[in-house]
């Protein structure tokens, strides 16, 4: 079976932006891809507390602890809820 590419593929970025990595990769001695990724998880790291919130958030309007709420995410198997979801979440609980 062949290998799957973990890559990640990224449209392109602009002119703008394209260039500000390449001078930053030149300045800290790396490859555009090797300097993209380093700041990819940089700005992921800053940003996990907001996403643990966010998560947390989400799995409580489903009725889900947040940690079966990253699984469904991590899995591919959340769905987005709709307007009308909610309301029949809402009238879900009132009958109960």
């Amino acid at each position: 079976m062949p290998r799957r590419d973990d890559r990640l593929a990224l449209p392109s970025l602009g002119e703008w932006y394209d260039d500000l990595l390449a001078l930053d990769a030149w300045i800290n001695n790396r490859s555009k891809p090797q300097q993209g990724h380093s700041l990819l998880c940089s700005k992921l790291q800053e940003r996990e507390a907001r996403i643990n919130e966010r998560i947390e958030y989400l799995a409580i309007k489903r009725g889900l602890t947040p940690q079966e709420m990253r699984m469904q995410i991590l899995a591919g198997k959340a769905q987005r809820m709709a307007v009308e979801d909610l309301a029949d979440n809402e009238e879900d609980d009132r009958v109960s």
